[in-house]
């Protein structure tokens, strides 16, 4: 853990972003009374995400693409009581 003041902080950050790379949090201090915490972000995901939770499972039914009822686009156009 790195304890800096807030003038060393603001002068000499960019020494510091190798240790924060390396996991290390820096403690910010205004006048040695520690008010702030940086640290580290985690490393994003490499792997790529799979699309869909049903991994080629799941197929959508022609009946899908079949025009809708009419009362049922009444009811989206707000004709219907």
């Amino acid at each position: 853990m790195i304890i800096l003041n807030i003038h060393e902080a603001k002068t000499h950050l960019s020494r510091h972003l190798d240790a924060l790379q390396r996991g290390e949090s820096i403690i910010l201090c205004k006048r040695n009374c520690p008010i702030a915490e940086i640290r580290p972000l985690t490393a994003p995901e490499t792997a790529p995400r799979p699309i869909g939770l049903a991994k080629g499972e799941f197929t959508v039914p022609p009946s899908f693409f079949d025009p809708l009822p009419a009362e049922v686009e009444k009811s989206f156009t707000g004709l219907t009581p």
